[in-house]
């Protein structure tokens, strides 16, 4: 990472004399692109990112200029390396529409921030759309027929068949096509965001921003509008679609100066919401269910629960009686308790003491409880900060540490097994009202690898669960400073 921080470093210094005070990293949410936040020492910030695929990166700046000229709120680009893989860009700050929807709940304020993202939607997708080359889309070139089946076969493999729901499985796929040359003839086609959510728009002097567009394509109006409007985390109400929905026509509207059909839109922006929602179960599930990633697991009974409002009160304007059939079984009640996390309460007498040691000074901790039990982990087959001169006298508290380990060890691979293993045991638990579990995490010295490991266990296990913790770094005392 430290080269990464110097290139970056060299590139601000040919944009911008102007001296760095600090260079933070940015917790990554998905996907590979690292984000860098530039402080100068007047003031100012930067977001300076490096991604290995480059493919993606010439997407992004070519659409980001093309926008730009479009008047849409997209980052300015200040400096691209040689290489094409940093660029430094606008500071949109850290809050996004979703975060203000959460803190100030479903304001009037939040409803005009939504509203003014619909309106520069429209405006990205209509004006952008002009003169846009779509040879330039990191994957597809358009939303269309073949498009809108990828999305459904994604949720077939990744989520349905774990299911183990039993379906014809060629009617399914022939009510796919029929679904997918329906959505394909919808009228309105002009640039498609495809991932247009409210964690993607940021809010920065109570203006819109929007970042991560580098999946669009070209494809109907309709999905982005599903896709923000019915994001299971933003939960909105129905009357609040509906009046958003309509803000957003009324901007198609104006902006192109031509009438539309509206009733065909909605039936077609129906179909794309139930797209949207089958694809977003896809992916909950590749990431939930196959790489077993907790955030993905705990969001499918949101998911579901969407997919089953969404069922309840609308039609897509085509008949599937099989695939229909289907997802009635998908978001029964039966389906959406088996994907529930038991979660501890606070008279739940769990308590899980997670701990580092040093296998070299102390040894095993001894057990507290009265049942004995519970697990060690041997952190020493991930590479040792502590050999590293920068990182002797830090922690794996310390931010260098956490970043060398996330980003230059196996240490998310060897996590995310562990997380599999301790969440079966801390579930059964909780269930049945035991009182003690023990977590041990060892390395040689009980200050890098495991200190990390124990509070990332820790942090895991208090945000699934809501079990009560009590976390403790052994061989503390010892730590070289």
């Amino acid at each position: 990472m430290s080269n990464i921080i110097a290139a970056i470093e060299e590139l601000f210094s040919s944009y911008n004399p102007t001296a760095i005070n600090r260079i933070d990293k940015i917790p990554q949410s998905g996907g590979d692109r690292a984000y860098y936040r530039i402080h100068d020492a007047s003031g100012h910030s930067f977001i300076a990112t490096h991604g290995h695929h480059i493919k993606e990166n010439k997407t992004f700046l070519y659409f980001t200029r093309h926008f730009k000229t479009a008047g849409a709120p997209v980052p300015e680009i200040f400096a691209v390396n040689a290489d094409e893989n940093i660029y430094i860009q606008e500071d949109f700050g850290d809050t996004s529409l979703l975060q203000v929807l959460e803190k100030e709940g479903h304001t009037d304020h939040v409803f005009t921030l939504f509203k003014k993202s619909l309106s520069a939607l429209a405006q990205l997708q209509i004006n952008g759309d002009k003169q846009l080359d779509y040879n330039q889309c990191l994957t597809s070139k358009e939303f269309g027929q073949q498009a809108i089946l990828s999305d459904l076969l994604y949720f077939k493999y990744y989520f349905l068949d774990t299911l183990k729901i039993p379906y014809d499985k060629e009617q399914l796929l022939l009510d796919f096509e029929a679904l997918s040359n329906y959505l394909a003839h919808t009228g309105q086609q002009h640039f498609m965001y495809r991932d247009f959510q409210s964690r993607n728009i940021m809010v920065k002097d109570d203006a819109v921003h929007f970042i991560d567009y580098q999946g669009g394509m070209k494809g109907a109006l309709q999905y982005d509008v599903a896709s923000l409007l019915w994001q299971a985390k933003a939960n909105l109400s129905d009357e609040w679609k509906d009046k958003l929905l309509k803000h957003y026509m009324d901007e198609v509207e104006r902006i192109t100066g031509q009438s539309i059909n509206r009733n065909a839109f909605i039936s077609q922006y129906n179909g794309y919401v139930l797209i949207r929602l089958l694809q977003v179960l896809g992916a909950y599930g590749f990431r939930g269910l196959f790489e077993r990633k907790a955030h993905f697991l705990s969001s499918i009974p949101l998911a579901l629960n969407n997919l089953k409002g969404f069922l309840q009160n609308n039609k897509t304007g085509i008949e599937l009686p099989l695939f229909d059939n289907i997802l009635q079984q998908v978001v029964s009640d039966s389906t959406i308790r088996s994907f529930n996390i038991t979660k501890a309460s606070e008279t739940t007498p769990l308590t899980v003491r997670i701990n580092s040691f040093s296998f070299l000074k102390n040894g095993y901790p001894k057990n507290q409880s009265n049942n004995g039990g519970g697990f060690v982990f041997d952190c020493r087959g991930i590479l040792n900060p502590g050999r590293i001169d920068q990182y002797k006298i830090q922690s794996g508290q310390d931010k260098p540490v956490k970043d060398f380990l996330e980003q230059e060890t196996l240490m998310p691979k060897f996590l995310n097994s562990i997380y599999d293993i301790v969440d079966i045991t801390v579930e059964d638990y909780i269930k049945r009202g035991f009182e003690s579990l023990d977590i041990n995490f060892g390395c040689t010295g009980g200050q890098h690898r495991s200190v990390y490991a124990a509070e990332a266990v820790n942090r895991h296990l208090r945000n699934k669960f809501g079990v009560k913790t009590i976390l403790q770094h052994l061989n503390q005392e010892n730590w070289v400073k």
